[in-house]
């Protein structure tokens, strides 16, 4: 065989291989709250008592909170870029487990440092594109103790 035709092969074989597209992010067994949501929803039920908490008519801002195998990430911020009154920035990180719908967030950061390293409790659904997270705030330091609903959709 000449050198020409096994250098023909050999870039045939190389160009056949299968690799993985960058675009590709879930494969099977994944877990399906890996990847990054967009709060739509927060509603704050305390003694009782609902309150809508997001969004706030006339505070424009955005929340988004990500998840991969192992942690979560949430940020909100004003969409002034800081140019108003009072401006907004809140984030906050840790670890996470969810066996079924029972989701736990060890919280690690936070810009509101009293919260770090505490546990919270949550049901978790998901329908299509829309995540619920359901469940109790507890955090007797601050005397908070409220359930909260805070729902969701996958960013594209």
């Amino acid at each position: 065989m000449k050198p020409y035709n096994l250098l023909a092969i050999f870039a045939l074989g190389f160009a056949a291989c299968n690799q993985p597209k960058a675009t590709e992010t879930k494969t099977a067994g994944q877990s399906p709250i890996i990847g990054t949501w967009q709060l739509i929803s927060d509603k704050v039920i305390t003694n009782g008592d609902t309150a809508v908490t997001y969004p706030v008519k006339g505070k424009p801002d955005e929340m988004i909170k990500m998840y991969n195998d192992t942690h979560f990430a949430f940020t909100q911020h004003d969409l002034s870029k800081g140019k108003i009154d009072t401006p907004f920035f809140s984030s906050g990180a840790g670890t996470y487990t969810l066996k079924g719908d029972d989701y736990t967030e060890h919280l690690q950061y936070c810009t509101d440092r009293v919260w770090e390293g505490h546990d919270f409790n949550f049901k978790l659904t998901i329908h299509n594109d829309t995540l619920v997270q359901k469940g109790i705030e507890r955090l007797d330091s601050l005397k908070i103790n409220r359930e909260i609903v805070e729902t969701y959709v996958r960013k594209k």
